[in-house]
Order: C-alpha cells, then sequence, then structure tokens
C-alpha cells in the first residue's frame, strides 16, 4: 500500500454521540455475579438486536484478576437476565429462550442452569407464570426465586389451568380489594409473587427411561402460599445457610395506606415471623453477616407535610434467640446509607450512599459505628461483592465522563482498577466540571457542568439547564436516558445541578426544600444558573431548561415564573398538583408530603397565564407514576391559557410529543431516538434560530 496516498474521508461519525444510532448501540453492562469460592465473575451486557428495535442482554464472564479478556457465556434472541451462583458454583439465570426439550412450548421466563463444570445451559424449572428473581444461599445448597401465581390457587397445575382459561376466554379483567393497583408502568393483580424454595424433584414417578444424560428434575415449593399480594414490590435476601429468608412485607393500613415491615420465613416450615414492625416507619433487608447472626436493616420514616423522611442503618441481631435487638449503626452519619456486602470477617459492612455528586463505597465498623469512605474517585458505585479473602471488592462504577464498567477496589488502599470489559468506553468530545455557587440562606447548589470541545470567550455555548428527578436524587451516575453528551456533542453546554431536596448532601440539605417545592429548589436553579452564564465561554443569551417527572415540574414550575429561558422541555411532568395526588400510582405516599393547601401552593399549572417561554411537552400513555392526564391537561392549558398567543393562522410554538406505549421512561430505541431527535429540533429552532429536521420516523 502507498503510504503518500491520501486516506480515504472517514465514514465514522466524530463520537458515538454525534449520531444516535452510534449511541444507541453502545453496550450496557448491568448486575454483577461472584462465585462462592472468587474464581468467577459474571456480569450482564444488553446490545441492540439486529433490527435496532429493542436490547437484548448476555452473561458475560470477567477475569477477577483482570488478566484474561472477557467471554460470552450465553446466546440467544430472547436474552438472558438475573446471574445468581450457588454455592457450588453452579450458574442460574432466567431466560424465555425456548426449551431445546420442548420446542412446541409457549416461550416464559424460565430458571436455566449453566454447570460450573462446563456444558450447556439447560432449563431447570419452567411454568406457566414465569419465573422472576433467583436467590442462593452463600454457604449451602439451597436456591430460591420469586414467581408469581393467581391467588386463591390451590397449586401449581391449578395456577397453570386457571392461566389458561384467562388466556383462552380473553379476560384481562382484574378485581382489586386493596390500595395499591399499579405500579410505574405494571397492572397489580390477578397475580401475586410467592417465596419458592427450589428443590429436586422426584425422579422415580417421572414415567421416563433414564438416559446418559438425564438429570434430576427440579420442583418449587411454595414458601408463602398465604401472603395475599403483600410480597409485591419487596426485596428478600437469604441466611448463608439457607434456613432463613428475611424479606419486607406490605402492611395494608387504614385509609389506603401502606408500610412495610420486616418479616423472617423459615424455609423448613414455611412459617412467618415477623420481627419489625413499628407506627411510621418501614424496613428492608440488607445482607446478612458471614455467621448468619446478624442482619443489615435500613429504616425510612414516614414523610409529613413538614418532616422529610429520614433513612437510617441498622444491624438486627437475629442469632439472638426471641429477643431480637435492632441496634443503630453509624447513627452520626448524615447520608442514606445502603447496605451492600459484608466483609468476611464479619467485622465490617461495605456500604454505598451519594455524596456530594458520586456515589462512593464507605467502610462501617460494626463495633463502633465508624465510617470510612473507600473509594475516593468522583464515581457512582453499585452491585459491590466481596472476595472471599476479603482483600478486594468488585463492583460496577459509572460517572458523567464514562457508563457503566465492572472494576476491582482494593480494600486497604481504596486504589479502583478496571477490569478487562466487552467494549471500550465510548469516547466523548469535550470536558466535565464541577461547580457551585451559594445561596441566599448560604447553602452550597452544586452542580456538574459539561462543555463543548472549542467552548470559550470567542465561541461561548449556548446553555441547557438540566433538572433532576425523584425529588430524591442526585446528578451522580451516568444515565442513557438523560444523556447531557448527545447535545454536548451539538455545541450545547449542559448544567447538572443538586438543587434543595437532593440526596447526598445531608438530611439538612433536603428537609430545606420539602413540601415547599416552588421555593427553595427553584431559587438554587436560578442561583446555580446565574453564577455559570456569568462564564466568558457561556452565552447567557441563549439558555434553555430542561427536566423530566420532578424535574419536569420544576420545569413547569420555572416556565412559569421566569421568562429568561428561550425554551423549555419537560418531560413525565407533574402539572396540576391537586389532580396529580389522588391518580399516581403511589398515591399513599404522596397524600403524605403535601397537605391539600401544600399542593396548591405548589402547583405550576396555577401559573399557566405568565408561561410565555415555547415549551415541548413530552408524556408516555403508560406512565402511571405521572399519569398522562398530567400531559393532556398541561397541553390543553398550555394552547388555551397560557401567555404565549398563536399567531395570525393559529399556529403554536409548543409542541407535545406523544408516546401511546411508553411510560414514565421510553425505553424502546426506537422511540429514544425519536425523543432525542425532537428534542434536538425544538431547541435548535428556539435557541439557536436553525432548522434541524425531525426525525423521518415521525411520518411529518
Amino acid at each position: 500500500m502507498d503510504s503518500n496516498a491520501p486516506e480515504a474521508p472517514s465514514t465514522q461519525p466524530e463520537t458515538p454521540f454525534h449520531d444516535l444510532d452510534h449511541y444507541l448501540a453502545i453496550p450496557r453492562v448491568g448486575g454483577l455475579a461472584l462465585s462462592a469460592d472468587g474464581s468467577r465473575l459474571v456480569t450482564t451486557v444488553s446490545t441492540l438486536n439486529a433490527k435496532g428495535t429493542e436490547y437484548v442482554t448476555a452473561l458475560w464472564e470477567l477475569d477477577p484478576a483482570g488478566k484474561k479478556h472477557a467471554r460470552r457465556i450465553t446466546r440467544s434472541a430472547k436474552g438472558e437476565t438475573g446471574a445468581v451462583f450457588a454455592a457450588n458454583g453452579d450458574l442460574y439465570f432466567t431466560s424465555a429462550r425456548p426449551d431445546p426439550d420442548s420446542p412446541e412450548a409457549d416461550p416464559v421466563s424460565a430458571l436455566w442452569l449453566l454447570p460450573a463444570d462446563g456444558g450447556e445451559a439447560r432449563v431447570v424449572h419452567s411454568r406457566a407464570g414465569g419465573v422472576g428473581g433467583v436467590m442462593a444461599a452463600s454457604a449451602a445448597d439451597a436456591t430460591f426465586v420469586t414467581a408469581s401465581v393467581l391467588a386463591g390457587s390451590t397449586d401449581e397445575d391449578n395456577d397453570d389451568e386457571r392461566r389458561k382459561s384467562r388466556k383462552d376466554n380473553k379476560v384481562a379483567a382484574i378485581l382489586h380489594t386493596g390500595y395499591p393497583v399499579r405500579y410505574w408502568d405494571a397492572d397489580l393483580g390477578p397475580a401475586q409473587p410467592r417465596l419458592f424454595a427450589v428443590e429436586n424433584g422426584d425422579t422415580a414417578g417421572s414415567g421416563k427411561p433414564a438416559t446418559v444424560d438425564a438429570t434430576a428434575p427440579l420442583k418449587l415449593r411454595n414458601l408463602t402460599p398465604d401472603v395475599g399480594g403483600n410480597l409485591r414490590n419487596t426485596h428478600a435476601v437469604v441466611s448463608p445457610d439457607g434456613k432463613t429468608i428475611y424479606t419486607s412485607m406490605a402492611k395494608p393500613l387504614a385509609k389506603a395506606d401502606t408500610r412495610f415491615v420486616l418479616a423472617a420465613v423459615d424455609v423448613a416450615s414455611g412459617s412467618i415471623k415477623v420481627l419489625l414492625d413499628h407506627d411510621g416507619v418501614s424496613y428492608f433487608p440488607g445482607p446478612v453477616s458471614p455467621d448468619g447472626k446478624m442482619l443489615s436493616v435500613v429504616s425510612e420514616s414516614n414523610s409529613t407535610p413538614r418532616q422529610a423522611p429520614q433513612v437510617k442503618l441498622h444491624l438486627l441481631n437475629v442469632g439472638a434467640g426471641e429477643t431480637l435487638d435492632l441496634e443503630p449503626l453509624a447513627p452520626s452519619w448524615d447520608r442514606w446509607g445502603s447496605p451492600a456486602a459484608w466483609l468476611p470477617d464479619g467485622r465490617s459492612l461495605l456500604v454505598t450512599a451519594d455524596d456530594d455528586g458520586a456515589t462512593p463505597v464507605f467502610r462501617v465498623a460494626v463495633a463502633d459505628g465508624t465510617v470510612t469512605r473507600v473509594t475516593q474517585d468522583a464515581a457512582a458505585y453499585t452491585d459491590v461483592v466481596v472476595s472471599p479473602d476479603g482483600l478486594s471488592a468488585f463492583a460496577l462504577r459509572s460517572s458523567y465522563e464514562f457508563p457503566a464498567e465492572a472494576v476491582r477496589i482494593d480494600l486497604a488502599s481504596g486504589d479502583v482498577e478496571r477490569l478487562p470489559a466487552p467494549a471500550e468506553r465510548p469516547r466523548i468530545k469535550g470536558s466535565l466540571e464541577r461547580v457551585e455557587t451559594s445561596a441566599a440562606d448560604g447553602s452550597r447548589v452544586p452542580a456538574y457542568l459539561a462543555l463543548p470541545e472549542g467552548a470559550s470567550e470567542a465561541n461561548p455555548a449556548p446553555l441547557l439547564l438540566w433538572i433532576h428527578g425523584g425529588p430524591l436524587g442526585s446528578w451522580n451516575a451516568w444515565t442513557w436516558r438523560w444523556n447531557p453528551w448527545l447535545l454536548v456533542s451539538k455545541g450545547y453546554a449542559v448544567l447538572l445541578p443538586d438543587p434543595a431536596l437532593s440526596t447526598g448532601y445531608g438530611q439538612q440539605f433536603i428537609q430545606r426544600g420539602w413540601g415547599e417545592w416552588g421555593k427553595a429548589p427553584y431559587t438554587d436553579l436560578m442561583s446555580i444558573t446565574d453564577a455559570v452564564v456569568q462564564r466568558s465561554d457561556i452565552d447567557q443569551t441563549r439558555t434553555a431548561a430542561m427536566g423530566g417527572s420532578f424535574g419536569g415540574y420544576m420545569a413547569n414550575w420555572v416556565a412559569g415564573h421566569t421568562d429568561r429561558f428561550k425554551a423549555i422541555v419537560t418531560h413525565a411532568s407533574l402539572w396540576a398538583l391537586d389532580q396529580f395526588g389522588p391518580t399516581t400510582d403511589a398515591s399513599q405516599y404522596w397524600l403524605k408530603e403535601m397537605t391539600p393547601e401544600m399542593a396548591l401552593d405548589n402547583s405550576p399549572h396555577l401559573h399557566v397565564a405568565k408561561i410565555k417561554t415555547p415549551m415541548l411537552v413530552i408524556h408516555g400513555d403508560k406512565d402511571y407514576r405521572v399519569p398522562i392526564g398530567e400531559g393532556l391537561r398541561l397541553w390543553y392549558e398550555l394552547l388555551s391559557s397560557s401567555g404565549l398567543p398563536a399567531d395570525e393562522n393559529g399556529e403554536t410554538q409548543h409542541r407535545f410529543l406523544y408516546f401511546p406505549d411508553e411510560n414514565h421512561w421510553i425505553l424502546q430505541p426506537q422511540h429514544a431516538k425519536v425523543w432525542y431527535g425532537v428534542v434536538e429540533h425544538f431547541l435548535a429552532r428556539q435557541v439557536l434560530g436553525q432548522e434541524v429536521p425531525v426525525p423521518g420516523d415521525l411520518g411529518l
């Protein structure tokens, strides 16, 4: 080849963020499982299918030592999830891929096993209602699953028959006797979740002759047949010896209220004992200590219109017999900790918690509650597991500079090493800065600022204020749904603030915005925007604001209280708080948070006449957390009552992007592409004065 020949022009985009097809094709890592002997580490990787219409998840094995390349260990069109190692090294997972031994059966999420000693994965149990999550004891041959049954089913055969009858007769009706009836995007009922023990079946009664590759069938034993719907949306953990499952359980209360108690399920008998049940507090189990005697517990107090919830860590001595002693763990630590894993000696617990724009790993000493920060970088850690020798931990780490990746953490030094991964980090053109200002009351208002390459005094960038949801949350981890780099690649600077109500800055930071969404959270956002637009590399004449969920609420509030922005994007947003309260899927929570008077004081819809900024409204019809009625009412009132009149032809500058089959999040890849494309089109027209075409798939 002639080395002096000119290079052919590249057909590749500058980065994956300059092209939505390339962005959507970036592999997405999630979940982490470590074998009991520490020799095998497995994660899940989601990639686009050949048609680009959905993500398919496969299991990949990583080298805990960080020397070997990652390798894919499962492959199917339906994908695999929920990997869990049994104590003997077998790997369980769930998949709806066809069973090679029963190709005619309807595909359902079945329980599969990949043997520790090699060989192909095989179905070990399938049922008409499917299999949900998988759990395994760390020091015993004991495996458990969650799976749903129709209320009143007498056994698995009866459940299969009743499901078939509903399907054949096309019956979808649900008769409810309690609350809630929806959750995010799911209609609850008539099926109810149960905990099952996975046990060996009876080979003698199978009627099948033995063959060289015959395997003992597995059956499920229902441990919780009489719990009704009280295991919905709960969390469970298994003791190391496999003898006890600790789980939260919903406790229905008067006036459609609910809180969560902590219960122990005895695996041998199926008996259930409530361990913690106190008015005004919900309890959730964390990992069990290696000796099985201590259970980590998270408590969350009920909120009131004047008091934000408090989240605290505890230890429950479950090895003390009848007298259970609940002790606070790190009571003076002003963070909301989430217990992740015990160290093998049982003296310390690894915990993650939002902290000043990051979610580090902390070590909490059991003896005196001393909290030591382990990871020092500005990253968010999840899925923490500990090596058998206690010297290392493995976790998924992300930040606004890179998506989730598997890492090894040296627990003595805090050093973090990235493990060989299925894909490299996507390249970003731009920079990320930590910025802050002071609110009127002296409180910090911190933020991240993502800047495009080349932003300078000579070439100042237009600014997008992105407001996070929650509101109890923080901008501290990579997000695929609200990714700033897509618009940074188009030349915008993106400001990601943590105003009042954000987590990671202490209880008082949350409390100062509690019940007053339109006050401190709003003024904090304006304060940090004021500070950033003073920079010479920011063009203060070209600014926009956008947010989703609570961030969408705040975008609506901003629209009614200032005309400083040239455009506002509001996604899945709360608009009329008196309407929202009784119609959301979690009214029992919301109606504790604000009185009717407070809801009206903080409701954006009362300020519609003052809205003079063009707004892009986005909503999914299957959103049960912020029901579609909020988006429909917002759209009508913008057109009929806002301060931005239509032109002489009756045309409005407002826009409404509606997704009939999406929920609170836009999950389908082709719809995510439309979402970002319409946002770019709207902002280009209103902020930059440019015409960027809308996505062709809209058919316009």
